[in-house]
């Protein structure tokens, strides 16, 4: 019998697990009630993967023999193994109640408890297995766990600097002093230990995976990548690494290959509700807006709480012209925003919201600041010194071929060099256009910050002394808006990009105009209003325009009166579609000249006019052309219509421009008057109506009377270059102004008030 038991034994030890079985067995069969040889049956069960059966042969031996410790933690382990951690942290404590003394026991009770999310109840075990065993360091590492989620986070790097005193080349204790490190800010540090960990131990997919999302916070994007690839080729069957992997892609732009990993993320994970969003952001990059829209929808079905969902489907459902569902949509979002501040909605989407207003505006913009950024905290001080020129810095990622930059850049190169030091913080790409060079070219000092994190940005601003800092992308694509939230200018300003309230305590003033931002409606920003006396808008009169094309090459009728909406898409609403049909309806021989925008849109159009009783041919799409030929063919028009209520604005300025009107409606928001704004500063204000059927009969009226809408033409044609929306110089002198007016205010260290420039 001996002999026998000796020898499975020896069998079991090496790893010949049916030997050692069938020993076990010979021996039962001639003592059924021999506890330790069922005991040792159930633990060939565990290392099987069977662990019912290692449950049952155990607890058989404990029934047996109930005094024996080790038999009650290998069932606590069979149990744990089996999923049942409620069972198994009672048989860890019935062991612990017979050898009270043992270290494991207590450790393994804390992972038990842990694993039931008894946090309390871990760290004592944890600590009394500390206690017995002081320099057992995965006992230290198990403590150091637990009490970092608990907040305590001194204690636990301790207790892993303590374990890796025993053991320093253990990868598993780098991993979580590095975990620790993250979780409390200090992220060069975590990065380091990441580093170590995967020098100890290549291809740990954790550390890899935890890397590369810090790399990717930082703005390394192109080392995350690196990380994530390493993750996924150690481990192709996790799921969140293909994921971390498809947003550093998509950060670079690389969108096809972000797409193909956001697909293995989904093949892992395909309830993964986040992984389908992402996809949704990325295919709409792709303009592929259609599959976007499928995107949205499955996240939404499988988590019908994650909001941002829910307001990318209806912006993009907006960009597609797919109405059906737009009111149902747009109310959920107005609700979310006026009863949900956890919802956060991007604040951009709401600007062409249907039903939007400006509180609401404000509302979503100072709950996506309190998501995005509570947690940021100003980092530097300043004096209040004058010096003789003002430093201003303009912060874009839209310094290229880009509407910003259109509009801008005559502005920019007319600033007195003799009273300000400008600079230009570039987060966007360089396109090697010859607007990026002229641009560059305007400025002081070019600064291409795109490989700074946010934080670092925000310091260089602050290194060069800049007085004013003013941002020119608000809540649009691509923005860098946190750099603001560090406050490294001791005056910071809102232009031009975002036609909205940052709904943000870090920025100072919102430069807007009379018309755009009306005093009475200051209550709708955070900011301080900075009024110019004309126009908010800049423009830029080199802007070239190429010779024009013939109506055939561009597919428009020669005899026909030509509406213009170069609008994008997401602009175009049911309601003032509603009105251009009507108005087609009442014009003979008018068609609709539309810029092309996606192919799901253009579709959706067409039969959208068919509805309304306007044969389809009747719609014009215009391909997408660079800037001077655009204009060029923009003269072919006759008048163009504004959207509502999101109107034309760098859209606006172009036909105004190239000698085309502009019919508009007034709207109640920012985004919903700035055409106003530029045809009051053009000296066309008979062209503002304020409802939309005035507006429909204006359009209407100046199709069928010739004579007026060619006196408009001509006034337009004359003044073009004496009124205000055109006059770059005088409007760089005003705005000038108002910075001056601005940095005195803090020079005096007075409170930020509204400024107005009149007329």
């Amino acid at each position: 019998m001996q002999q026998t038991l000796q020898t499975a034994l020896q069998y079991h030890q090496s790893g010949r697990l049916s030997e050692a079985e069938a020993l076990y067995r010979e021996l039962l069969r001639k003592q059924p009630d021999n506890a330790r040889v069922l005991h040792l049956l159930g633990l060939v069960a565990y290392q099987r993967g069977d662990f019912a059966a290692a449950v049952a042969e155990i607890g058989r031996a404990i029934a047996l023999q109930p005094g024996d410790a080790d038999f009650h933690n290998n069932l606590a382990v069979a149990l744990r193994a089996q999923g049942q951690t409620l069972r198994a942290i009672e048989s860890y404590r019935r062991a612990l109640q017979l050898t009270p003394g043992d270290a494991d026991v207590h450790k393994n009770l804390g992972n038990a408890l842990y694993a039931a999310g008894k946090l309390e109840e871990a760290a004592t075990s944890y600590r009394e297995a500390v206690r017995i065993a002081p320099q057992q360091p995965d006992i230290l590492a198990g403590l150091g766990g637990v009490l970092a989620d608990l907040g305590q986070t001194g204690e636990a790097e301790q207790l892993y600097r303590r374990a890796l005193a025993v053991e320093g080349a253990d990868p598993d204790l780098h991993n979580g002093l590095a975990n620790v490190l993250s979780q409390v800010g200090r992220l060069e540090e975590a990065m380091a230990c990441y580093r170590q960990v995967l020098r100890l131990q290549p291809g740990y997919p954790a550390a890899a995976r935890r890397l590369g999302w810090l790399l990717q916070e930082a703005g390394q994007v192109e080392a995350a990548v690196a990380c994530h690839r390493e993750a996924v080729h150690h481990d192709p069957g996790d799921g969140v690494a293909h994921y971390n992997l498809g947003n550093a892609l998509h950060d670079l732009g690389r969108f096809d290959e972000a797409v193909a990993s956001y697909r293995e993320a989904l093949r892992v994970n395909p309830g993964d509700a986040d992984a389908h969003n992402n996809l949704g952001n990325v295919l709409r990059e792709l303009g592929r807006i259609g599959e976007a829209i499928a995107c949205y929808r499955t996240a939404l079905a499988l988590d019908p709480d994650m909001h941002h969902a829910r307001v990318h489907l209806l912006h993009q459902c907006q960009h597609a012209c797919e109405w059906h569902a737009l009111d149902a949509l747009a109310e959920e979002v107005h609700a979310l925003v006026r009863e949900v501040p956890e919802a956060r909605m991007p604040p951009f989407a709401l600007l062409a919201t249907p039903g939007t207003t400006a509180a609401e505006q404000r509302l979503c913009a100072e709950h996506w600041v309190a998501g995005q950024y509570g947690s940021t905290r100003p980092a530097f001080t300043f004096g209040r010194t004058a010096r003789p020129k003002i430093r201003l810095g303009y912060l874009s990622a839209d310094f290229h071929e880009h509407a910003t930059a259109y509009l801008i850049a005559e502005m920019l190169e007319l600033h007195d060099a003799g009273r300000f030091e400008v600079s230009a913080y570039s987060y966007g790409p360089d396109d090697g256009s010859a607007m990026r060079q002229r641009l560059k070219q305007a400025f002081h000092v070019f600064e291409d910050i795109r490989q700074l994190t946010v934080e670092q940005s925000a310091a260089k601003i602050h290194a060069d002394g800049i007085d004013i800092l003013v941002d020119l992308k608000g809540y649009t694509a691509h923005t860098r808006s946190q750099i603001l939230a560090f406050r490294p200018a001791p005056v910071q300003v809102n232009f031009l990009g975002y036609p909205g309230t940052m709904g943000a305590g870090f920025v100072d003033y919102l430069i807007g105009d009379a018309v755009v931002t009306p005093p009475a409606q200051a209550e709708h920003y955070t900011e301080r209003l900075a009024l110019m006396p004309h126009t908010y808008q800049p423009n830029d009169r080199k802007r070239p325009i190429a010779a024009m094309p013939t109506r055939a090459e561009c597919g428009l009728p020669e005899g026909a009166f030509v509406f213009c909406g170069f609008n994008q898409t997401f602009k175009i609403l049911p309601a003032v579609f509603d009105v251009w049909m009507r108005v087609l309806r009442e014009v003979p021989d008018s068609v609709l000249w539309l810029l092309q925008g996606n192919p799901l849109a253009e579709t959706n159009l067409l039969r959208e006019a068919a509805a309304r009783g306007v044969d389809a041919g009747r719609l014009v799409f215009a391909p997408r052309l660079p800037l001077a030929q655009h204009l060029a063919r923009q003269g072919l028009a006759d008048l163009l219509l504004d959207t509502l209520p999101y109107n034309a604005h760098t859209t606006a300025s172009d036909a105004l421009w190239a000698g085309v009107p502009v019919v508009t409606c007034m709207g109640e928001t920012f985004a919903g008057r700035v055409a106003g704004s530029l045809l009051q500063a053009a000296g066309l204000p008979e062209l503002v109506t304020h409802t939309l059927p005035d507006y429909a009969d204006l359009a209407r009226r100046l199709a069928l009377q010739p004579g007026e809408l060619a006196g408009i033409k001509a006034r337009l044609r004359v003044n073009r270059d004496r009124t205000p929306l055109f006059d770059t110089e005088r409007f760089t002198r005003n705005i000038e102004t108002l910075y001056a007016r601005m940095w005195s205010g803090w020079l005096e260290n007075r409170t930020p008030e509204l400024i107005r420039l009149d007329p």
